[in-house]
């Protein structure tokens, strides 16, 4: 598996580009605030093919250069139905404090879009990718995972030491660690998860470093005692 990531923007939101090996298809995730040059770099370093946009959730600094390279490249953007309205009213995700940095910018919604299901499968660039929704950051957060691999793309669910924040519209602390203790801490330790922001972690690191995460149930704990 080929993973190219990069910190975008004034919020150096993680962009990632997963696809097989070089000169293959590939999916890019998360294209941020001023990701798209990169973007295309990193898809001519690659020889890549690009086939769809995933969006972990619909915050602007995961989604601002999204519609652009949709376009560009005649592909869609899936993204979660609950987050899919923040594509053309971003502001409705970041609330009044943040949404002086857009001013009177216009956004739309690529050609084509797509509503990931929770716990469906998608196909994409060879892989086959689950989708599990994990609200809480936001009502549309999901986690995403290629072939059941040992990697998930995380958003801004689960970081290393850390949780995404709730205090935006539509955020709930509750619900964001209900979702993590259901859908993240019930797999492996040795499952790596590759955030919106900061380095990558582990679900092994986090079980058991973490401190938004001690009080949870530890709904697997196979991994971590090697059983």
């Amino acid at each position: 598996m080929l993973i190219a990531g990069f910190p975008a923007g004034m919020f150096q939101t993680n962009c990632y580009l997963v696809a097989h090996d070089r000169g293959s298809d590939a999916v890019v995730i998360d294209p941020g605030q001023d990701a798209a040059p990169n973007v295309r770099q990193a898809l001519a370093e690659y020889d890549l093919t690009p086939v769809a946009i995933f969006l972990t959730h619909g915050h602007l600094d995961h989604t601002w250069n999204a519609t652009e390279l949709a376009d560009e490249y005649s592909i869609p953007v899936y993204i979660h139905a609950d987050d899919r309205p923040m594509l053309t009213d971003p502001g409705m995700g970041i609330g009044s404090a943040l949404s002086s940095m857009i001013g009177d910018m216009t956004f739309t919604e690529p050609e084509k879009v797509i509503e990931f299901v929770d716990g469906e499968d998608v196909d994409a660039a060879g892989f086959r990718w689950a989708v599990d929704h994990a609200p809480g950051h936001s009502r549309g957060s999901v986690l995403l995972t290629p072939d059941a691999a040992t990697v998930c793309f995380s958003g801004d669910v689960l970081f290393n030491g850390s949780i995404g924040r709730t205090d935006l519209p539509g955020g709930s602390h509750q619900q964001l660690l209900d979702s993590i203790a259901a859908k993240l801490l019930t797999r492996d330790d040795d499952v790596v998860i590759l955030p919106g922001h900061g380095p990558q972690t582990t679900i092994g690191a986090e079980r058991t470093g973490n401190p938004f995460l001690l009080d949870l149930p530890d709904a697997n704990k196979k991994g971590r005692f090697g059983l």
